[in-house]
């Protein structure tokens, strides 16, 4: 990931001393700095985390059936009809 080199915020974590322990051992053995380390590693949560909800993930079998949902749609119900008809008085005419 690519590092801004102007740091404007500041973050600040109480650890463990086990915890410390790891945290500096890691940062030894990819030759950074802990604090670079800690945030790296921040970073890369942050962004999985973030993935986690963004991407949608599907069975084989799920797949197979969305995509024959989105190619043959069935057609609109007497519920969608009155949405659509509710959408295009209240959003659309407006």
């Amino acid at each position: 990931m690519p590092q801004s080199s102007t740091r404007t915020a500041r973050v600040e974590a109480r650890l463990s001393p086990e915890a410390l322990a790891i945290v500096k051992r890691a940062a030894e053995i990819q030759g950074r700095s802990v604090s670079d380390f800690v945030v790296s590693a921040a970073q890369e949560a942050a962004q999985r985390t973030i993935e986690e909800v963004q991407v949608l993930r599907l069975a084989a079998q799920d797949q197979q059936a969305l995509a024959a949902a989105i190619l043959s749609p069935p057609e609109p119900n007497e519920a969608l009809r009155r949405a659509a008809a509710a959408h295009r008085r209240l959003v659309i005419s407006s």
